[in-house]
């Protein structure tokens, strides 16, 4: 496991209560609780800047029509293998 430091944050009064509401519901520690807490800030922002990323090569290289209905087409034929029932 990699080395942990201790710190100490600051927090209104209100948010702090919300915290402690949301650990009892947990069962984490505070510790656990602002370590996931910041693991997933860190994921939402990266999947965000992906997300971003992809709008702008998108907007820079959109598909073409010719590639719209390739897709359209391998669309149907597999549709048309499944059974429907």
């Amino acid at each position: 496991m990699p080395k942990t430091i201790k710190i100490a944050i600051s927090l209104p009064e209100d948010l702090l209560a919300t915290v402690e509401h949301e650990i009892q519901a947990s069962g984490e520690n505070r510790s656990q609780f602002f370590r996931r807490a910041v693991e997933m800030l860190f994921k939402q922002r990266r999947e965000q800047a992906i997300r971003e990323q992809y709008i702008r090569g998108y907007r820079q290289m959109p598909e073409t029509d010719e590639e719209v209905d390739a897709a359209r087409l391998a669309a149907n034929i597999i549709l048309a293998e499944d059974v429907w029932e």
